[in-house]
């Protein structure tokens, strides 16, 4: 009687085991079958989000852009095009703005974005991340100038085309006091360029003043004010032309550029602040000092002016 319960009891016990068994099996199968479904349509569903994205990106609708990716994120955290994308239309944003705070915003999540998609393998020689990442570090300030350096010249070794890297190149370099590489990249910026602009002649002269080079830098001071038609711009290039003079001995040169300035613009601090070191430079304190105290009328934080004048 025992012994009958005990193979009742085994029996029942095997066929537990063996119903179990088949469960899981026909789980396992039926999973099978339908993972395949359930994955062609996440498949199909990002297939469509990236070419709604791209489509919107190449449209210039940047905020829409900017938008959509965030959201897309949020489910796909790590996914490298909707990190690029997004990163893309930061950028875009960011120099659009005419805040500096709010630039700055979105400048930092443009490399947020984009340092991220950097670590798929697939984007780790897009000359075109690299370039974004460079101007977005120039725009951070002159502290990140030399992460701007870095990946500009990244994007120029992934020979990403863009006309305007030697220019930001030639900027960054200066940031970081890398002068003689900063003409080395404002004299690739300038070839082909028939017309350069005012602000770039500019950049190259001080470059060029920075390495104790006056007479190249005069060279480009005077085409800048030939091709300027900006009034600040040119007040500064007077200002730097006559630092340039006083560097080659050429006083009464100096002086008229400082004059010219100042008719320019009466109100600029500086140019009565270098023209009263002109003066003191040639020992005429009294009419030195005058030319500080009106810096110092213009601008009550003039740093300098103030310091002659203590």
């Amino acid at each position: 009687m025992l012994s009958r319960h005990k193979a009742a009891s085994g029996t029942g016990f095997k066929r537990q085991r063996f119903l179990k068994k088949a469960l899981i099996g026909i789980t396992i199968i039926v999973l099978l079958i339908l993972l395949p479904v359930f994955y062609l349509k996440f498949d199909v569903r990002k297939s469509s989000e990236r070419r709604r994205l791209r489509e919107s990106f190449e449209s210039g609708a940047f905020e829409e852009t900017y938008a959509h990716s965030g959201e897309m994120l949020k489910e796909y955290p790590l996914d490298s095009l909707f990190l690029t994308i997004h990163g893309f239309s930061a950028y875009q944003l960011a120099i659009a703005q005419t805040n500096s705070f709010d630039t700055l915003i979105f400048v930092d999540d443009c490399i947020w974005s984009l340092r991220k998609a950097m670590l798929s393998r697939e984007n780790l020689s897009d000359g075109r991340i690299f370039y974004v990442l460079g101007k977005a570090y120039y725009y951070k300030g002159a502290g990140y100038a030399d992460l701007a350096v870095n990946y500009l010249e990244k994007a120029r070794s992934a020979l990403y085309r863009a006309t305007d890297i030697p220019e930001y190149l030639g900027l960054a370099y200066a940031a970081v006091r890398d002068f003689r590489s900063s003409v080395e990249a404002f004299s690739l910026a300038l070839t082909g360029k028939a017309d350069p602009s005012d602000l770039l002649l500019l950049s190259i002269a001080r470059s060029y003043l920075a390495l104790e080079e006056a007479d190249q830098a005069k060279a480009y001071l005077v085409r800048c004010l030939e091709v300027s038609r900006d009034s600040n711009t040119k007040v500064q290039a007077r200002l730097l032309l006559g630092n340039a003079f006083i560097k080659t001995g050429n006083i009464r040169e100096a002086e008229a550029e400082y004059l010219k300035a100042i008719e320019e613009d009466d109100d600029n601090s500086d140019a009565h602040y270098q023209l009263g070191e002109l003066f003191a430079l040639e020992g005429d304190l009294t009419r030195a000092r005058a030319e500080w105290r009106r810096a110092i009328r213009i601008d009550p934080a003039h740093g300098p002016a103030r310091s002659r004048l203590n």
